[in-house]
C-alpha cells in the first residue's frame, strides 16, 4: 500500500491507496512547531485507526518546510520506508512554463499533475486553502502559470482580528447576497464574494485561453464557494493526494 501525505499551511492531508483505490484519508492541522516525536504519533495513530498494516511505499508534497524533515523521520519511525518527497529531480511529466519552475509549489504541482490526468484539457484548477490558487493549464497539457490570492478563512480572520467591531464567523452561504447584519454581511462576502470572484477569473482566462476550460475545485472550502459559482465546476475532494500517487508511480 502507498501512503500519500499533502502538507499544507493549514492542515495535512493523509491517504492511503490500494492500487488506484484510496482506502483510508484524514485531515490533520499542521503545526510547524511539532516534532519527528508527534508525527510518528500522529502517523502511527492514523494507520491503527484505520486497520493498514502493509505499506510499502510513501511520498510526501509539503509547502511548509520546517517540516519536512520531521515528517519524512516519522514516515521511517513508522513504516520503515524513505518517503519520496516532491522538489527537484523527481519526475512528474508536468511541462511547467512560468519563468521559474522551481518556484512552483509542491501543492500546485501535484493537483495540476492529477488535474491533467483525470479531466480534458484546458483546464483551470481553484485550490481554496489558506491561500486561494487558480493554475491554469492549456490544451497541450502545458502549465502556463497561475493567480495567487488570500484564502477565504484568512481574509475573514484578517478583517475580524484587525478590526474592532467585526466578529469571528464560520463560512456558509447566507439567504441573501444583501447581509441585513454584520454576521450575515460578512459571510456574504466571504463566500458570495469570493464564487463572484472564481467566475471573473475563469471569464478572464477563458478570453487568454482562446477557449472554454474545464474547471476544477479542491481545497477545504471548495464544496462550499462552488455551489454558489455560476461556472459549471467539479469538486474534486482528493485532487492533491491523487496527485501524489500518480507522481509515485512515475517515479518507482
Amino acid at each position: 500500500m502507498l501512503f500519500v501525505i499533502d502538507v499544507g499551511n493549514t492542515n495535512t492531508v493523509l491517504g492511503v491507496y490500494e492500487g488506484e483505490s484510496l482506502v483510508a484519508s484524514g485531515r490533520l492541522v499542521t503545526d510547524s512547531k511539532e516534532t519527528t516525536d508527534d508525527w510518528s504519533m500522529k502517523l502511527h495513530s492514523f494507520l491503527q485507526i484505520n486497520n493498514i498494516i502493509n505499506i510499502d511505499g510513501a511520498i510526501v508534497s509539503s509547502v511548509v518546510p520546517a517540516l519536512n524533515r520531521a515528517i519524512e523521520k516519522a514516515i521511517r519511525v513508522v513504516t520503515g520506508i524513505d518517503a519520496l518527497v516532491v522538489g527537484p529531480g523527481l519526475k512528474t511529466g508536468l511541462n511547467i512554463q512560468i519563468d521559474n519552475p522551481a518556484e512552483l509549489g509542491a501543492d500546485l504541482v501535484v493537483g495540476a499533475v492529477a488535474g491533467i490526468n483525470k479531466y480534458p484539457c484546458p483546464q483551470v484548477i481553484f485550490d481554496l486553502g489558506t491561500a486561494t490558487t487558480a493554475s491554469v493549464i492549456d490544451k497541450n497539457k502545458n502549465y502556463l502559470g497561475c493567480v495567487v490570492m488570500c484564502g477565504v478563512k484568512t481574509a475573514v480572520n484578517a478583517i475580524s482580528t484587525n478590526t474592532a467591531q467585526l466578529p469571528q464567523i464560520d463560512i456558509s452561504a447566507p439567504d441573501n447576497v444583501i447581509g441585513t447584519n454584520t454576521a450575515d454581511s460578512m459571510r456574504s462576502g466571504a463566500v458570495y464574494g469570493t464564487a463572484a470572484m472564481l467566475d471573473g477569473l475563469v471569464e478572464r482566462f477563458e478570453k487568454e485561453l482562446g477557449e472554454k476550460p474545464t474547471v476544477i475545485v479542491t481545497g477545504g472550502l471548495g464544496h462550499t464557494i462552488l455551489k454558489e459559482c455560476k461556472t459549471e465546476t467539479i469538486y474534486d475532494e482528493n485532487l492533491l493526494i491523487e496527485g501524489l500517487r500518480i507522481i509515485y508511480e512515475k517515479n518507482i
